[in-house]
């Protein structure tokens, strides 16, 4: 019986992604981002990334709006943690729930277009969105300040249960068990680990290959009498859940909303992850997420202080000069290697990352079978 229900090569790549989840403190500290932080942004974002992959990767769907169903996310854990209990569950169930809530209003209206219009459709939605958080819905939202606990905040089902009050804020908690720190960092890891095997069967399912025939030519498509827009929004919809569940897990590890995180420029990161992961394949929005939030907040912590300790075996003139030139790409000027090696990719590897993999992968394998082996003459018999 295949295992799940996959084939060989799929379950290798789902066995790798645990291992890769699991030991991700051990292969990041040597690279300096061995911490829970980091790591928790890392599956979160992986989440954001996965989930919106499912549409722009096989849909070839490109929403500039998502970042609005992931702002909904947070202020609805924020809203479950002020009402009902600081238990993570129900402020994930309901992120996701109405995260895909909203996708599907915004997707029946934006989806009777394609193309750039669709995109600019999705990113005047977000902006709307991020608008209104910010004046007409301060009441929910708490404008500028963002939604944040307060001692006497409700949380209804805690009181029921009797979990007494304490003197400070609250902590968010998983049945008793603290989501911060290592804790938090492996139950978004959990999370990322069953959203990616969703997308895996949906990338090996009829929808998903509906969902490539769609990108590959809809007006075919349309012309044999087929309807994709159900389709179409389906994968709307199921995007605007990850983004939903990706945004109740920054709640979940920091219990704060703000409109910031509706914000275009979010949802311009979130494209910029997958295409420079690779768009419409499995791994790539994993690793281009990891790869950007490295960037982030690794290279943007690299200060002068830092790069002249770093140069200290330099006469004082070539300490100064190569630490200020090293300091154009990195600390406050991150954004300039980023935009290099964006551009690198674009130009170079249109397929991202993972096309780089398989380059190289192809490469060692041509190298590793080599020509084949010479068959020498025989030794020719004396009469």
């Amino acid at each position: 019986m295949n295992w799940l229900n996959i084939n060989k090569n799929d379950r290798n790549l789902l066995i790798g992604f645990i291992v890769v989840v699991l030991l991700g403190p051990l292969i990041m500290e040597p690279i300096g981002g061995g911490y829970p932080d980091l790591l928790q942004k890392f599956a979160i974002f992986g989440i954001f990334a996965i989930g919106f992959n499912i549409l722009f990767g096989l849909t070839g769907y490109l929403s500039f709006g998502h970042a609005a169903f992931l702002g909904i996310g947070s202020y609805t854990a924020v809203w479950s943690f002020k009402l009902l209990t600081m238990n993570v569950i129900p402020a994930i169930i309901l992120a996701t729930l109405l995260g895909g809530f909203f996708a599907l209003i915004i997707g029946f209206i934006a989806l009777r277009r394609s193309g750039i219009y669709f995109s600019i459709l999705t990113l005047a939605f977000a902006q709307m969105s991020y608008n209104l958080a910010y004046s007409v819905l301060t009441p929910i939202t708490n404008g500028e300040t963002g939604l944040q606990l307060r001692l006497h905040d409700a949380r209804v089902v805690d009181g029921l249960f009797g979990v007494e009050r304490t003197a400070g804020l609250p902590n968010t908690e998983l049945f008793g068990l603290a989501m911060s720190g290592w804790n938090g960092y492996y139950f978004c890891g959990f999370l990322a680990i069953v959203g990616f095997f969703i997308s895996l069967r949906i990338f090996r399912s009829p929808f998903g290959l509906m969902l490539r025939a769609v990108k590959s030519n809809q007006h075919r498509l349309s012309y044999t009498g087929l309807n994709t827009r159900p389709y179409t929004l389906a994968a709307f919809v199921i995007s605007g859940m990850y983004a939903g569940l990706a945004g109740g897990l920054l709640a979940v590890t920091d219990p704060l909303a703000g409109a910031e995180r509706m914000q275009w420029t979010a949802s311009g990161e979130v494209v910029l992850m997958t295409i420079f992961g690779g768009a419409g394949t499995l791994l790539g929005p994993v690793i281009g997420s990891a790869v950007i939030k490295y960037f982030e907040n690794i290279f943007s912590s690299f200060n002068e202080g830092i790069l002249l300790n770093a140069f200290s075996f330099l006469p004082e003139g070539l300490q100064q000069a190569f630490a200020w030139t090293v300091g154009l790409f990195v600390g406050e000027g991150w954004h300039l290697t980023l935009g290099l090696l964006f551009m690198f990719i674009v130009i170079f590897l249109p397929g991202g990352l993972m096309e780089g993999a398989t380059r190289i992968k192809s490469l060692f394998q041509s190298s590793t079978k080599g020509s084949p082996p010479i068959q020498k003459d025989l030794p020719v018999e004396k009469s």
